[in-house]
C-alpha cells in the first residue's frame, strides 16, 4: 500500500501565514492529510448533510441518528482524502463515469439536455458544480476501494450462504411503499370556496389525463405544485407508521404502478402513485 495511507498529521489550529495581519480572515484547518487539508467548512458541510439526510429519512429519530453519525464525521473526511490521494497514485479518472451517471440521471428525470439537469438542480437550491464534485469524489473512492480491497477478496457462494444464514434476522425488512405525488395546492385559497373548487377540478382533470395514458412523472413535473415536482413527484419510501392513517390505509392497499383517486389534504388536492410496494420479510438467498 502507498505511504499515503500511513502518514497523517492532525492539527486543530488556525494557520496564519507570514505577512498576514492578525485580523486577516483565514480558513480553520482541523486536519492535514499528507498534502491535503480538511477545513472547518468541509466539516460543517458534512455535518449539515448528515442532518438533512437524517431528517428526510426519519424526522422523528433524526437527532439520535445525527448524534451517532457525527462521531465519525472527521474520520470519514480523513478517509475520503486518503482514498482520493490513492486515486491519484493509481491514475484513476472519474470523468467518463461522471458523464455516464449524469446522463443516466438526465434520462431518468426525462430531461432533454444537461443544461436542463443543471437548471433542475439549481431550482432545488443545489450547486450543480458541488453536486458534480461530490459525485466525482464518490466514483473515485469507490474505484479505489474496488481495486485495493475488492480485487484481493475471493468469497465463495458457500461463504456467502453461511453469512446469510448467520445474519438472516438482520436482513429483515419492513413493508414499504415508494410514492410519487401530484399536488394542486390550496394554500393560497384560504376559505375561498370558488378557488378550492377550481383546484379540485384541476386535480380531477389531471387524474383523467393520467388514466387516459399521460405519463404520471411528466404530469408531475409540469403541473404539480409540491416540492417534489422536479423529481417527477418522487417522495421516496415509507414504511408503516410514517404516513397519516388515511394515506397509509390507502397506499398500502395499492399495487405497484397503481394511481389513487384525488385526495383532499391540508396542503390541497393530491394524486398518489405507488411506484414500488415492498413486502415485509427476509429476502431469499440467490445462488446465481
Amino acid at each position: 500500500m502507498s505511504r499515503v495511507f500511513f502518514r497523517l498529521i492532525l492539527v486543530a489550529a488556525i494557520l496564519v501565514p507570514a505577512g498576514l495581519s492578525a485580523d486577516t480572515v483565514v480558513e480553520e484547518i482541523i486536519a492535514r492529510v499528507n498534502n491535503q487539508i480538511v477545513t472547518r467548512t468541509d466539516y460543517d458541510r458534512e455535518q449539515q448533510q448528515l442532518k438533512d439526510e437524517a431528517q428526510q429519512q426519519d424526522a422523528a429519530n433524526a437527532p439520535k441518528a445525527v448524534a451517532e453519525a457525527q462521531k465519525d464525521v472527521l474520520r470519514g473526511l480523513i478517509d475520503r482524502e486518503l482514498l482520493l490521494e490513492k486515486g491519484k497514485d493509481l491514475d484513476i479518472s472519474a470523468d467518463t463515469e461522471l458523464i455516464k451517471r449524469l446522463d443516466e440521471m438526465r434520462k431518468q428525470m426525462k430531461l432533454d439536455t444537461m443544461e436542463d439537469l443543471e437548471k433542475a438542480a439549481t431550482a432545488q437550491g443545489v450547486s450543480f458544480e458541488d453536486f458534480k464534485q461530490n459525485m466525482r469524489t464518490e466514483i473515485i473512492t469507490q474505484q479505489v476501494i474496488q481495486r485495493e480491497v475488492g480485487s484481493h477478496v475471493n468469497i465463495s457462494k458457500d461463504d456467502e450462504h453461511s453469512f446469510y444464514e448467520q445474519h438472516k434476522s438482520e436482513l429483515a425488512r419492513p413493508e414499504e411503499v415508494k410514492l410519487s405525488e401530484i399536488l394542486v395546492s390550496t394554500e393560497q385559497a384560504g376559505d375561498d370556496q370558488a378557488k378550492i373548487a377550481a383546484a379540485q377540478a384541476k386535480a380531477e382533470d389531471l387524474l383523467k389525463q393520467i388514466k387516459a395514458g399521460a405519463n404520471f412523472e411528466e404530469v408531475a413535473k409540469k403541473e404539480s405544485q409540491g416540492p417534489s415536482a422536479a423529481q417527477g413527484g418522487d417522495l421516496g419510501f415509507f414504511e408503516r407508521g410514517k404516513l397519516a392513517k388515511q394515506l397509509e390505509d390507502l397506499t398500502f392497499g395499492m399495487k405497484k404502478d397503481q394511481v389513487s383517486d384525488v385526495i383532499r389534504t391540508k396542503q390541497g388536492f393530491v394524486i398518489l402513485k405507488v411506484t414500488e410496494h415492498q413486502s415485509a420479510g427476509i429476502p431469499s438467498f440467490q445462488r446465481n
